[in-house]
């Protein structure tokens, strides 16, 4: 014998009971079964909302319970297509309709009767909430009959006997087992169906046993006839190894241990009501969680000794919402006995479930997890029950934390298995999830921790990375600044993201898009196919809204990418960081503006655990920054940099001679994206004087850019322009000048060159001649160089040589810093 159980989803629809049918007639063949069904989805909490609605005297109970009407007769039309062609189909949806309605109207009466005399008592509530399993059961009896198939339907009610606890009522097994054994010996039937949840106590009066109860139904009978197996019917298949509402990448588990199971259930896959396992484990009778919508999925199997299917030791994470955290505290608590059992007395008294128990060593605290709905009541009646040591100041009053949850990490193999607690929490630590309390038992079955509802997703998605996936690492890019260089990175990041997923194990997702005018956020990503045409679609740009979806999507391994050369952006990166957001930078002004700023955002990075990378700031994919900080982290000291570290200007220098004007090459190097769009910006040198300031800082000397000395090569006229335009038309009226320079340089046999430097704390910048045989004579093109003169390299220096500008030599340093936070 089977007994099969189908849930309120599998049983909402004429559809779903259809396959449900399907089910029973083709398992019917082999066994006898026992069917235990839900009420039809959803209705419980219809009756309820009806049943308060009229116990506040509020007339739209009527209309809750037209409602009601409806979805219940339209399954049964659902299920007796065409009956006007077959009069005995005709004459038993006759027969169906009149039952259904004479239960429909006592429905009705019984919420008239609770209108009338404006409560609902627990006994009264009972009695309501067991009209679901009693319609859908009648329903799906009818409808197996109108089908041929060998059915019976027996009430629950006359099986099942409990004590008098309403709403949750006890079950009486040595009754009832009696009962059902009885039953089931005499019957001949191949199908026979019961409604869920339902009972009745030892005095006649209507019980249920709380809700999730249809599982536990079919579990007790199970148990009571040594049934070969325990299923369980539903809309997913299987239980999983956590949310897969909140986890994508959630998988079902094909094999459970009972303890598990119970584990997993507790704390939140509602897939199985928890008492369900206990009537089956003491008979060892496997349970099989199966879907209705899916029937040849594999789905779950819960036995005593389950086999893993993986080498982790953990099985799950699952959680719990809407909790609150007490605390009872006070220095008068400590090596006093008694406090502890007051306080669980008072609860229980008040009849509150502790979800959650934990006690720091110094027996200074108290703290455990509730429902948050008992969470002012709990509060009033502890804060009487120790209303004395209050006012001794003894203790304080109980403190109440809300708006928080409870995941956990489930497996029996997580006993004496090293390093689960420590990759739960520093993962979590890792994606910025406070931890509250956390709690774990002497079995090491179940590490639970709370923490604040808002962070649940992230820390599942986060947790189900560490410990299901095939180590991929999600990557959530949120970048502002689109231009030629976005633009570029962009592309990179479309044309490598499945070489980084396959080789580095990193899938890499562009969460947010942001330009001045636009942006656009999507926690699944953003489908680079045709992201200019979502950008410019997108809704108003924001870089408060820009922060603020990337706070609240609260994605796990988040970066904020900045590709502009705004102040307002760089000044935001702080807020970033505070949200455990890493930051990328190519803009400059962070970390060339006021020094305290650049200090406060290293202390961030520290503080919050959190990556803020610039290595494009100086050098743009050349490993610049990365290389001295490898010196300085070993102890090395840097004596002197020396350094031509601007693209443009080198690319503008390298191509200027007496056959050219100077005009014509800041054109050609603008045109081609070597300059700023207002040029003045390379060729004033503050661009320079920016890069070796973040080199003299990196090295770990405070000074400022106004330090810096600057010796500007463009005349007063050029600097004083008022426009872009103008400024062109100085070059050209001023091309003597500039030829000057040049001869200068020539009649030397050197090479002009923007040079930066720093040494013994000072720092300068600016065009010099460079003879023949200096490393930077035959700098070509838009190559940077940079040498450290350091303690360990004091005559022949670390040289660092490259393209230096350019749109794709930036974009790939980014994405190398992106890559750098990635692994880490």
């Amino acid at each position: 014998m089977k007994v099969l159980k189908f849930g309120g989803t599998s049983v909402g629809t004429a559809e779903n009971i259809n396959k449900v049918i399907s089910i029973l007639d083709q398992q019917s063949k082999d066994t006898n079964i026992a069917v235990v069904v839900s009420a039809v989805g959803g209705i419980t909490d219809k009756l309820l909302e009806a049943a308060n609605l009229a116990c506040n005297k509020d007339l739209d109970y009527l209309q809750k319970y037209d409602v009601i009407w409806s979805i219940h007769n339209s399954v049964i039309d659902g299920l007796f297509l065409n009956p006007e062609e077959d009069k005995l189909l005709q004459k038993q949806q006759d027969n169906l309709q009149e039952i259904i309605t004479d239960k429909l109207n006592d429905l009705k009466s019984l919420l008239n009767g609770i209108y009338l005399i404006n409560e609902l008592s627990p006994k009264t509530k009972d009695k309501l909430l067991s009209f679901g399993e009693a319609l859908s059961s009648t329903i799906i009896y009818y409808t197996l009959q109108s089908r041929k198939l060998d059915a019976a339907l027996k009430n629950s009610q006359e099986l099942i006997v409990t004590d008098s606890n309403f709403n949750n009522a006890i079950v009486n097994f040595e009754i009832t087992n009696g009962n059902i054994q009885k039953f089931f010996e005499s019957n001949t039937n191949a199908i026979v169906l019961l409604p869920g949840f339902v009972s009745k106590s030892i005095h006649g009066e209507i019980t249920t046993l709380g809700r999730g109860g249809s599982d536990y139904t079919a579990a007790i009978i199970a148990a009571a006839m040594d049934a070969d197996e325990l299923q369980i019917w539903t809309d997913v298949s299987g239980m999983f190894t956590t949310n897969p509402k909140l986890v994508k990448q959630a998988a079902p588990i094909i094999e459970l241990s009972y303890q598990e199971a119970v584990e997993l259930s507790h704390f939140g896959a509602k897939v199985l009501y928890p008492p369900t396992v206990m009537p089956v484990l003491k008979k060892q009778i496997p349970i099989v969680i199966k879907n209705t919508l899916d029937p040849e999925a594999l789905g779950t199997t819960i036995t005593q000794n389950a086999k893993s299917t993986s080498d982790s030791p953990v099985k799950g994470l699952s959680n719990i919402d809407h909790i609150a955290l007490l605390t009872l505290q006070g220095n008068g608590m400590v090596g006093i006995p008694g406090f502890s059992k007051r306080l669980f007395e008072t609860l229980a008294q008040e009849k509150i479930n502790i979800i959650l128990i934990t006690q720091s060593s110094s027996e200074h605290s108290i703290c455990f997890g509730i429902a948050d709905i008992d969470a002012q009541r709990a509060k009033e009646a502890i804060d009487k029950i120790f209303e004395y040591e209050i006012a001794l100041q003894k203790i304080d009053p109980i403190v109440v934390e809300t708006d928080l949850s409870i995941i956990a990490v489930v497996g029996d193999k997580m006993k004496n298995h090293q390093g689960i607690s420590g990759k739960m929490f520093s993962t979590l630590g890792k994606n910025n999830v406070n931890i509250r309390a956390i709690a774990q038992g002497a079995s090491e079955r179940n590490i639970s921790a709370v923490i604040h509802k808002n962070d649940v997703k992230k820390a599942l998605n986060s947790l189900h990375e560490q410990f299901f996936e095939i180590k991929t690492k999600q990557i959530n890019l949120f970048i502002t600044g689109v231009g030629n260089v976005g633009e570029r990175l962009i592309e990179q990041i479309k044309q490598q993201k499945a070489y980084v997923k396959e080789n580095f194990k990193i899938n890499l997702r562009i969460a947010g898009l942001s330009n001045s005018r636009h942006m656009i956020v999507n926690d699944e990503g953003i489908n680079l196919k045709n992201w200019k045409t979502q950008l410019e679609n997108g809704e108003k740009a924001s870089l408060d809204g820009f922060f603020q979806h990337a706070k609240n999507l609260n994605l796990r391994n988040s970066i904020f990418v900045d590709i502009t050369a705004n102040d307002a952006v760089a000044n935001s990166y702080g807020k970033y960081l505070k949200e455990s957001i890493a930051v990328v930078a190519c803009n400059k002004i962070a970390c060339s503006g006021n020094i305290e700023y650049y200090n406060e955002l290293k202390q961030l990075s520290r503080q919050y655990n959190t990556s803020f990378l610039f290595e494009t700031n100086v050098g743009a994919g050349l490993p610049v920054i990365d290389t001295l900080s490898h010196l300085i982290t070993s102890g090395d000291k840097v004596n002197t940099i020396q350094a031509v570290l601007s693209g443009s200007l080198n690319f503008i220098f390298n191509n200027f001679n007496s056959e050219t004007t100077f005009y014509d090459v800041v054109k050609q190097a603008q045109e081609e994206g070597y300059t700023e769009p207002d040029p003045r910006i390379d060729l004033s040198g503050i661009d320079v004087a920016r890069k070796v300031l973040i080199l003299a800082r990196e090295s770990g000397h405070a000074i400022e850019l106004s330090d810096l000395e600057t010796d500007n090569f463009l005349t007063d006229a050029a600097m004083k322009a008022v426009s872009v335009d103008d400024f062109f038309e100085t070059l050209k009226t001023d091309e003597a000048y500039y030829q000057s320079l040049f001869k200068s340089a020539e009649d030397k046999n050197c090479q002009l060159k923007f040079v930066a430097e720093f040494n013994d704390g000072k720092a300068k910048v600016g065009l010099k001649e460079i003879p023949e045989g200096h490393p930077f004579y035959n700098l070509k093109g838009k190559d940077n160089i940079v040498m450290f003169y350091t303690q360990r390299y004091p005559e022949q220096p670390m040289i660092i040589k490259g393209a230096g500008a350019g749109a794709d030599v930036t974009a790939s340093g980014l994405f190398a810093d992106i890559i750098r936070i990635a692994n880490n």
